[in-house]
Order: structure tokens, then C-alpha cells, then sequence
């Protein structure tokens, strides 16, 4: 053994060392490199999936305003479409009321219409009826016949300005079942052809 075999040896020793604490100190490193990509992987997925969430809820709410606005349109327009019915209806409400009035079955049924409000509202007795022109007098007979049989008494009074329908009246009461008078109370006529136009 030459002088040199202890000092190569020794060499050698400190050699392995140095190789074995590096491949520590790579291994750790390694290891700790993974580590934080791992979480940084882990990270940004969450962050991906934050944004894709945020997305999802804002375009959801997008979706949602743009169906409240539209339904809110559809209301507006349905509303409109209904006022300019009803404006339209109401105009001719009282043409064509005198045309029911001519007619002789129409005015039939807006009289036996009229006389049954009149018995709910009415007292028996003494009744007064203004109508308007038109009216045969045979049906006027055959009225006066079937209330005296109640029990109550009837003048006629033919009205023209009263145009169409028939006003009862009796110890100050009194129904109002003409043109202008059905046409009046325009809220409730208004709901009423609403309706009528609804299910029509």
C-alpha cells in the first residue's frame, strides 16, 4: 500500500458523503418542488373553479333579469293591449246597446234583466218605468199584467232621450237599466268586458 491509498480513500469517503447528503438535499428539494405544484395546481383549479362559478351565477342572474324584463314587456304589452279592448269596447258600448234595444229579443232578455234587479231593490206597490222609444205596447200589456199578479201597480212613461233601456222606479229607489245608465259605472262595466273579451 503506497502513501497515497489512505488520502485516495479518504477522498473517496468524503466523495461518498458529499454525493450522499447532495442526493439528500436534491431528493428534499424534489420532494418540496412537488409539493408546491401540487398546491399550486390545487390552487388554480380552485381559482378555475371560482371563476367558473362567478360566471355561471352572473350569467345566471343575466338570464334571470332578462326574463323578469321580458316578462315585465309581455304584462306591459298584454296591459296596453287590454286598455285599447276596453277603449275600443267602450266606445261602442253605446251603439250597440241601441241596437240590442231594437232588437226584439235582445231587449226581451235587458228587460226581464231590469225587472229582476227591480223585485230584489224594489218595494212592491206603485212602480214607475221611463223607457225608451220602441218598446211595443203589447209588451208593455203583458209586464203590467204579470206584476199586477204580484201585487204591483206600473205606469209607463216613453222617454226619448233616454235613447235605449228602461228606468224603474219606486218610493225614491230606483234601478237604472238604460244606456247611460249601464254605462256609468265605467270600472265595473270595464271589468266586465274585460272578462267578457277574455273568454271570448
Amino acid at each position: 500500500m503506497t502513501a497515497m491509498a489512505p488520502a485516495d480513500a479518504l477522498l473517496a469517503l468524503v466523495e461518498d458523503d458529499r454525493r450522499r447528503k447532495c442526493d439528500a438535499i436534491d431528493a428534499e428539494a424534489r420532494a418540496q418542488a412537488a409539493a408546491i405544484r401540487r398546491e399550486a395546481h390545487a390552487t388554480a383549479r380552485d381559482r378555475v373553479r371560482a371563476a367558473f362559478a362567478e360566471e355561471r351565477a352572473r350569467r345566471a342572474a343575466r338570464l334571470a333579469a332578462a326574463r323578469a324584463n321580458l316578462e315585465t314587456r309581455r304584462r306591459a304589452a298584454a296591459n296596453a293591449f287590454a286598455a285599447a279592448q276596453l277603449a275600443a269596447g267602450l266606445a261602442r258600448l253605446p251603439q250597440g246597446l241601441a241596437a240590442r234595444w231594437r232588437d226584439d229579443a235582445a231587449r226581451r232578455t235587458w228587460i226581464d234583466a231590469a225587472l229582476r234587479e227591480a223585485a230584489a231593490a224594489l218595494p212592491a206597490g206603485a212602480w214607475r218605468v221611463a223607457h225608451a222609444p220602441g218598446w211595443p205596447r203589447d209588451e208593455r200589456d203583458a209586464l203590467a199584467g204579470r206584476l199586477a199578479a204580484r201585487g204591483t201597480r206600473v205606469t209607463f212613461d216613453e222617454v226619448d232621450a233616454l235613447v235605449a233601456g228602461l228606468k224603474v222606479a219606486a218610493q225614491g229607489n230606483v234601478v237604472d237599466a238604460t244606456r247611460d245608465g249601464l254605462g256609468a259605472d265605467r270600472d265595473e262595466t270595464g271589468a266586465l268586458l274585460l272578462r267578457a273579451l277574455e273568454t271570448a
